[in-house]
């Protein structure tokens, strides 16, 4: 029986678990090759996971295990699937192939004022502090009094915390030293959290809503009357226990009140913002936010501005179309039927989809293995339809159009030559390890086995 060869579009958690399952779940020979854009593995992981959350972090490394460990496994990073190689090239030298690529498009709020500078969405921000390589080192300058975080997920809560964290706090992560540098040098001292619904539909966990309590510099203020329900409301909270508890941890919020501390995040809800304004005084430059304008949602006749210098959306993130593949423009998803890509009522054959890209931008890291199983297991059950007949080229094959192409491929013993040089980057500042963040870099790094090389010590 010939070795089935699958290919993996990305390598986040759901590209990860994808390629971990089908070797664990195959009880015949599964080759699988796992592409990504960056030069480095485990995507959100790696950058979006929040770099105070250590513990949630620390799952790359069970992903490299699998990488490691994993005979016929292989990571191919810095190469671009759709321009480097082509999604034809890719189901012409493969079994099956899986786009498990994310959501990297952010939804918009569509209100005036919105393309103002210094109104991003969450997603810019949090790759600026996560030292994500396609995006500006210099992208924000953190010189206002007040920003304002538009949405109630676990993403807003977390770059609201990222806000007012203590610098200490950020030297025992692995954020790039000017990132550190830059929070540093902060003068904000307010975040307002605004949510358009009641608190009892906010989507945060209660873990994080308590872990925001926890930062001793920072009050927490809930408004009481915010946590009067009406009916609905009322209703969800007797059906839904999370938020119930979620529920009880504001009102907690809500008596502690002020204790006086040096920085404030303060939550609003039943707020639907209709408009961002710049400073027609003139205080900040043209075309620049200097405040929000929200109505209460239950009385859009009730309207209030808030000045602010710095605006973000965490709406929600989008996926985004590939060439190709057919594509569902209102959920951001490419449509599928039991993991299988579907055009029409046609099955896409030998190509599918899993995580963000398959589902839509819900769910913790977790739920991204029941997410992969599924698809591993349509797959298997494909290859065994056809009785485990493979029409794959080899492991050189592909490696040779890419090399013909002078595609820099990064594989795994490149990314660890990546890993060792941000571990002696940090110790170059006292700390555990610093990301590099800039893609030239990384690719030097990489072709010289781990040595900084000419690379400046906090790249």
């Amino acid at each position: 029986m010939s070795v089935t060869r699958v290919a993996v579009v990305g390598s986040g958690p759901s590209g990860a678990y994808t390629a971990q399952l089908l070797t664990e779940e195959s009880e015949t020979p599964v080759e699988v090759d796992v592409f990504d854009q960056l030069p480095t593995p485990f995507g959100l992981v790696r950058y979006g996971v929040a770099p105070d959350h250590p513990r949630v972090k620390s799952i790359s490394t069970s992903f490299a295990e699998v990488f490691e460990e994993t005979p016929g496994l292989r990571f191919l990073g810095n190469v671009c699937v759709g321009t480097d190689v082509s999604i034809d090239e890719l189901r012409a030298h493969y079994d099956a192939v899986v786009f498990a690529n994310g959501a990297p498009l952010d939804r918009r709020l569509d209100v005036p004022g919105e393309e103002l500078a210094r109104v991003h969405a969450v997603r810019e921000f949090v790759s600026w502090y996560q030292g994500h390589p396609d995006q500006s080192a210099d992208a924000f300058v953190l010189d206002g009094k007040r920003a304002v975080v538009i949405g109630v997920g676990n993403v807003a809560l977390d770059a609201a915390r990222m806000l007012v964290r203590e610098v200490d706090d950020l030297r025992r992560t692995d954020i790039p030293e000017h990132i550190v540098e830059a929070f540093a040098d902060s003068t904000f001292d307010e975040v307002v959290v605004i949510g358009r619904r009641g608190p009892a539909f906010a989507k945060f966990t209660n873990k994080e809503f308590i872990e925001l309590l926890e930062v001793e510099s920072t009050d927490v203020i809930v408004d009481p009357a915010d946590l009067e329900l009406d009916a609905e409301q009322q209703a969800h909270i007797d059906a839904d226990p999370a938020a119930r508890r979620l529920l009880a941890t504001f009102q907690k919020a809500a008596d502690r009140g002020s204790l006086g501390r040096s920085k404030t995040i303060r939550f609003l809800f039943d707020r639907t913002p209709v408009a961002f304004v710049s400073d027609e005084a003139g205080g900040e430059p043209a075309g620049t936010v200097a405040g929000i304008r929200l109505t209460k949602t239950s009385d859009p006749s009730v309207i209030e501005t808030l000045e602010a210098q710095l605006a973000l959306r965490s709406v929600g993130y989008l996926g985004k179309a590939i060439d190709g593949l057919p594509f569902d423009e209102r959920t951001g998803t490419i449509p599928h039927r039991d993991s299988r890509v579907v055009d029409g009522d046609e099955i896409v054959q030998g190509v599918y989809v899993a995580g963000w890209i398959k589902r839509g931008p819900n769910g913790v890291v977790g739920t991204n293995r029941k997410c992969a199983l599924e698809t591993v297991t349509s797959i298997l059950e494909d290859i065994a339809a056809r009785g485990g007949v493979s029409s794959a080229t080899s492991a050189e094959a592909i490696d040779d159009v890419l090399r013909s192409r002078g595609v820099g491929v990064v594989d795994w013993n490149d990314w660890r030559a990546i890993e060792t040089a941000e571990v002696a980057a940090g110790t170059a500042v006292g700390r555990e390890r610093v990301k590099l963040y800039v893609r030239e870099h990384m690719l030097r790094v990489a072709a010289v086995g781990g040595e900084l090389a000419g690379v400046p010590a906090h790249a």
